[in-house]
C-alpha cells in the first residue's frame, strides 16, 4: 500500500509501540486520526484512542469486509507488528480478500525498555541478539552471545533460562536485568546475575509483558537510569479540582514520574439568576468601570463565557485596566487575548493584589468604579482592601461552585485504604469537599498544601501536612511535591535501601523485593 489517499478501504498495521502512548509514531498518530473503526485490546491500547477522531468504533470481527466496504481500519499490535508480532495471517486474508493494506513499524520493546532502563542496546561489544522464548531455542548458542541478549516472553521460565545459559557457557557472574511495565510509570526493573537470578526473583512478583537484559550493558543502569529515578516516579497522586484546573498540573506531575488522577471536588456552575452578570458586561462595555479585577480563571471563563453570548470579543477591554490575582488567572486571560496591567509580584492572593493597587485618585482616575467577577463563596478581603484605598466596587457573583457527586467506590477506597500516595489540595475548600465527598485520606498519603490556610484547614479536618509549596500556584506545589520525593529516595539510597512509594508502607502493602 503506497498512497497517502486511497480511493477505497484499506487496513493499516500499525505497532503500539512498547507502551508509552508518547511513544507512536507519526504515521501511526496521522492514521488513527482518520480511522473509521480501529481493532485494539482496549486494556493495553486503550490510551491510544486519544489520537482517533470523536465517534470512531472500536471494532470486532472481520475487519476486512470493513475495508472492503470502504473503511479506513487500523489494527494495532504490540510493538513492532514483524518482530514477535506475527500478522501473516492477517495479511494473508487481506490480499486474499484483494484489500490494500499497509505496515507501520512501532518502536520495539527490546530497545525502548532498555532505553528506559538506563540499558544500552548496544555498548563496546557491537552485539545484539533478541530472542523470543516462547519459540524452541538453543540457549547453548545464546550462551556464546558476546554482548547483549534480550529475551521475549520468559519470565515464567527466567531461572531454567539462567541455568540453562550458565550450563552453556556463560558465568554466573554475568549482569541480568528484568524489567516488566516498560516505558510506563508501572516500569519496574530488578538488576542480579545469572548466578543470583532465582533468590532475586522470588518475591517479585513479575508478570509479562517483562523483558529479560542479559550482559554487561546492565551494568551502566546506575550511571544512566534516568526515567525510574524520576522524583515521584510511579506516585499514584490525587488530583482535586476541575477537570479545566487540572490539566496543566497533571501534565507536570507526569513529568515527575507520577500518575495523576484528576478527582473533581467541586462543579462550577452559572449563577442562580443571571441579571447581575448581564448589567455587568453591560456596564462594562459602556464605561461605567475603571478596573476589573479577575480572582480565578473560573472568573476569567465566566466572562469570556457572557462576551461570548453578546457577540463581544477581548477588543470590549479597550480602555480598561485589568488585574490578576495570579498566574494561572493571568495565563487565562492571555489566552483571552487579554494582557493584565497588575499582576502581584509578590503573594498571589487578594492581600497580595491590594498591597500592589494604587489608591484612588481623583485627578489621574476619571472614574472609581471596579468590577470584581468573582465565585459565590469568595472573601471580602478585596473589597474591603479596594474601599480602603478609596474605590467603589461592584462585586458580582460570576460563578457557583458547588461540591462535585462523590467519586466511584475504587476511588473512595483508595483515598481512604492508602492506595494513594500523594493528595494535593490548592485550597481550603478542595479539603473540605473531598473529605465531604470520599472521606479522609489515609495517614501514609503524603498531604501537600498550597498555603498556609489550606495547610490550616487541613489540619482541622486532622490531616498531617507534609509539604507547602513557597508560593500559592498549583505549579509550585507540584514542583514542592517533586522535591520531597527526590529527598525520600535519596535519603533511601543513603541508607541502602530501596527507594518505597508512600502507599507501599501502608499494612498489608504488597512489598517487591529489590
Amino acid at each position: 500500500m503506497s498512497s497517502d489517499s486511497p480511493t477505497s478501504g484499506f487496513v493499516a498495521f500499525v505497532g503500539a509501540g512498547p507502551g508509552d502512548p508518547n511513544l507512536l509514531t507519526l504515521r501511526a498518530a496521522e492514521l488513527l486520526g482518520k480511522a473509521d473503526a480501529v481493532v485494539l485490546d482496549d486494556e493495553q491500547f486503550g490510551p491510544l484512542l486519544k489520537y482517533c477522531r470523536e465517534g470512531v468504533e472500536v471494532a470486532e470481527g472481520d475487519y476486512v469486509q470493513r475495508a472492503k466496504a470502504g473503511q479506513l481500519v487500523v489494527r494495532l499490535c504490540a510493538g513492532d507488528p514483524m518482530l514477535f508480532s506475527s500478522i501473516d495471517d492477517e495479511v494473508a486474508a487481506c490480499v486474499a480478500a484483494e484489500v490494500d493494506f499497509e505496515i507501520v513499524p512501532g518502536v520495539p520493546p527490546a530497545t525502548a525498555v532498555l532505553t528506559y532502563a538506563g540499558i544500552p542496546a548496544a555498548t563496546a561489544v557491537p552485539e545484539f541478539r533478541v530472542v523470543d522464548a516462547a519459540q524452541e531455542q538453543d540457549w547453548t548458542s545464546h550462551a556464546a552471545t558476546r554482548g547483549t541478549l534480550v529475551i521475549y516472553n520468559g519470565i515464567t521460565e527466567a531461572v531454567a533460562i539462567g541455568k540453562a545459559l550458565i550450563a552453556g557457557g556463560k558465568p554466573d557472574t554475568t549482569p541480568v536485568a528484568v524489567s516488566s511495565g516498560g516505558t510506563t510509570t508501572e516500569q519496574y526493573t530488578v538488576v542480579s546475575s545469572l548466578g543470583r537470578l532465582q533468590a532475586d526473583l522470588k518475591h517479585a512478583g513479575f508478570t509479562e509483558p517483562a523483558l529479560i537484559v542479559v550482559g554487561e550493558a546492565v551494568g551502566q543502569r546506575d550511571r544512566l537510569s534516568w526515567f525510574e529515578t524520576k522524583p515521584l516516579f510511579g506516585w499514584r497522586v490525587l488530583v482535586p479540582r476541575t477537570k479545566e484546573q487540572s490539566r496543566s498540573l497533571s501534565e507536570q506531575l507526569t513529568a515527575y514520574g507520577a500518575v495523576p488522577e484528576e478527582v473533581p471536588t467541586i462543579s462550577v456552575e452559572p449563577p442562580r439568576t443571571p441579571q447581575q452578570m448581564d448589567r455587568a458586561i453591560k456596564g462594562l462595555v459602556t464605561g461605567r468601570y475603571e478596573w476589573v479585577a479577575f480572582t480565578s480563571a473560573n472568573a476569567v471563563k465566566a466572562v469570556r463565557e457572557k462576551f461570548e453570548e453578546y457577540g463581544l470579543d477581548a477588543r470590549a477591554f479597550a480602555g480598561l485596566k485589568v488585574a490578576a490575582v495570579g498566574e494561572a488567572t493571568s495565563q487565562a486571560l492571555v489566552e483571552f487575548g487579554v494582557k493584565p496591567d497588575l499582576l502581584p509580584s509578590g503573594e498571589q492572593s487578594s492581600e497580595g493584589l491590594v498591597a500592589e493597587w494604587p489608591p484612588y485618585d481623583s485627578m489621574l482616575d476619571p472614574i472609581n468604579r471596579v468590577l470584581l467577577p468573582r465565585a459565590d463563596i469568595s472573601t471580602d478581603t478585596l473589597v474591603a482592601g479596594l474601599t480602603e484605598l478609596g474605590w467603589e466596587c461592584d462585586d458580582v457573583t460570576a460563578y457557583r461552585t458547588v461540591r462535585a457527586a462523590p467519586p466511584p467506590a475504587p476511588i473512595r477506597e483508595a483515598i481512604k485504604g492508602g492506595g494513594f500516595d500523594a493528595v494535593l489540595f490548592t485550597s481550603s475548600s478542595t479539603v473540605r469537599n473531598l473529605v465531604g465527598i470520599a472521606g479522609k485520606p489515609h495517614n501514609v498519603t503524603v498531604i501537600a498544601v498550597i498555603g498556609p490556610q489550606t495547610a490550616k484547614t487541613a489540619e482541622e479536618f486532622g490531616l498531617r501536612v507534609d509539604v507547602m509549596s513557597d508560593k500559592p500556584s498549583a505549579s509550585a506545589l507540584a514542583a514542592a511535591l517533586a522535591e520531597f520525593g527526590a529527598k525520600q529516595r535519596q535519603a533511601a539510597v543513603a541508607a541502602g535501601d530501596s527507594p518505597r512509594k508512600p502507599s507501599q508502607n501502608r499494612r498489608g502493602a504488597r512489598r517487591r523485593a529489590k
